[in-house]
């Protein structure tokens, strides 16, 4: 159970950054270059969600017990 409940932690945390990161590409289309997107990404913390989402999934797959 504890297991299952940091998985689904992760993978909320890779879904709400992911998301955040898609819907803030919608300023690529209103001339802001790759450069300054990635800067301003840089500084919002919900775009920080992504990777510590998909840290916690690794860890939880990584120390699951496997009873084989």
């Amino acid at each position: 159970m504890f297991y299952i409940f940091w998985f689904l932690i992760g993978f909320g945390l890779t879904v709400t950054g992911g998301v955040t990161i898609i819907s803030y590409m919608n300023l690529l289309p209103a001339g802001v270059s790759w450069l300054e997107f990635f800067n301003f990404i840089m500084f919002r913390i919900e775009c920080y969600f992504f990777p510590l989402g998909i840290v916690i999934m690794l860890f939880v797959l990584y120390c699951y017990p496997n009873n084989s």
